[in-house]
Order: structure tokens, then sequence, then C-alpha cells
């Protein structure tokens, strides 16, 4: 039989993070996937746990990638890490759990920390509906997309930067966006100098134009203003009972009114209910 890929979340600074069920995975590892060996080790050293360590990241050859699939295939059980957090979210890995389902072999995933939600909720910006870009493109036309969706996303956007990049990000962003658009920079999470600074995008650039920044760093953009939209009491009424004729319930109608009418949501629920 095919051994088993598990997908392992480690810690993201703090090793206390890391759960005891991830820990009892890592003693019990046959082989382990690391995107750097040596922070691999000291991982595996915290828990007591001694299992053979190959490299695997960004840049592996596609001759590492066959090795690991074809040690599934003998049966071998395969333990994919990265530096910290979650593999395969803006980390190496994808690429590994496609090929181990389909030679067969098992795909176990260990949840446990992520950037992106540890970020998300300290951060106080909505995290209902929000969009991940990861690392934006360094340059041309590629990055001035994103920054483009960036600026027209009705719902919280979260990317990953290098700490020498940052200033140059909320630069971009602050062109797009605003310098009024609201944001934080999460940087160092759950290390000794973890910061979480929230702030409009010139208030950021500029605090980091004058602090270099270290570190790993997520930055949350929030939503682009809502465009306010006139309407009367009639036309939502209207709307209303043509959805409620159509079947729809009286959420998810105050839900669509909400939506289409930009008014709050307590407002059209109301509305409905009088109906």
């Amino acid at each position: 039989m095919a051994g088993t890929l598990y997908v392992v979340a480690t810690p993201l600074g703090n090793l206390s993070d890391l759960s005891q069920r991830a820990g009892e995975v890592l003693r019990s590892a046959q082989l382990v996937a690391a995107e750097d060996t040596r922070r691999a080790r000291t991982l595996l050293a915290h828990v007591g746990a001694k299992p053979r360590v190959f490299s695997y990241h960004a840049h592996s050859s596609e001759r590492r990638l066959r090795e690991l699939v074809s040690e599934l295939e003998s049966g071998t059980d395969v333990i994919l890490i990265t530096d910290a957090g979650t593999p395969a979210i803006s980390d190496p890995g994808r690429e590994l759990v496609s090929k181990a389902r389909a030679s067969g072999a098992r795909v176990v995933p260990i949840p446990g920390p992520s950037a992106v939600a540890t970020a998300l909720s300290a951060s106080g910006l909505p995290a209902d509906k929000y969009t991940f870009l990861g690392f934006l493109p360094r340059k041309g036309k590629e990055r001035r997309l994103r920054l483009q969706e960036i600026a027209a996303s009705p719902w919280t956007v979260v990317v990953f930067e290098a700490a020498n990049r940052l200033v140059r990000l909320l630069t971009d962003l602050t062109a797009h966006c605003g310098a009024e658009r609201g944001a934080v920079v999460a940087r160092e999470l759950t290390k000794l100098h973890e910061e979480i600074r929230p702030g409009n995008l010139d208030e950021l650039r500029v605090y980091y134009e004058e602090r270099e920044p270290r570190g790993e760093v997520t930055v949350l953009i929030s939503a682009a203003p809502r465009e306010t939209t006139e309407f009367d009491a009639a036309s939502v009424e209207l709307r209303a009972r043509v959805l409620l004729q159509e079947g729809v319930t009286r959420r998810d109608v105050a839900d669509q009114l909400a939506e289409e009418f930009s008014m709050p949501r307590r407002d059209a629920y109301r509305l409905v209910t009088g109906l």
C-alpha cells in the first residue's frame, strides 16, 4: 500500500503553538520534506523526533519531487512542513500534494498556525469574507493588476511581503487605493517582537520609512468604500415583494436588499419582516 502524506502546520515563531497532534505525527515520522532543513531540525529536536530529512522548497528539482512520490508509492509515510505556518499556502507543497494523490497516497492535513488567520483575527478588519493574494508580483503589468484588484476589492485583502519591500508596497498601495484607506501591518507574529499596527496606508508608509521593518510581514487592506446608492423606500419594498414571491427566504431577501441598495442589513430585515 502507498504511504501517507501528512501536511503539517508548524509554529509561526513560538514553538509552544505546535499542536499535540502535530508533535505526535512528527515523532512517528519516517521522512520529512522540509522547506529549510536547518529550521526543520530545530523543530524536530524540540519534539524529540529523528526522521530522515529531505530538502523540498519552491526551487527543488523535478527529480526531488519524483523521489518523494516514489517514497510514498513504496509505503513510506512522508511529512511535509515549511518554514512556518501551513504548507501550500503561499509556500511549497501544492505540487507534492497533487502528485501524492495521483499516486494513490492518502493526504492527511494536520491543521495549526496560519499567518493569514492569525493576522485577520487580531486586525479588527472584517474577516467573514476576505481575499488572500499571497506575495504580489515584483513589477510590471501583473503587479499593477493585483494593485487594482486590491483597490476595488469589496472585502478585506491579505498579502505577504518581505520586510525590505514593505515600504515600496505601502507606497504602491497608497497610489492605487488612496492615502486614507485603512490597513494593518502584522509583523513577527507570535514572536518576541510581534507588532500589529493599524493605520491608514500613508501613516503606515511614513512609520516604516522611519523605522526599518524586520521579520515576516503580513499586510491587510480594508475593503473599498461602498458607493452610496440613492433609493426610495417604495423601490426597496417592491424589490422585496418580488423576491418573496419568487420563493426567496426572508433572511436571504434582506441580505440581497442590503447588497443591492447599499443599506444596513438590519434596516433591510426590518422592512422584510414588516411586509
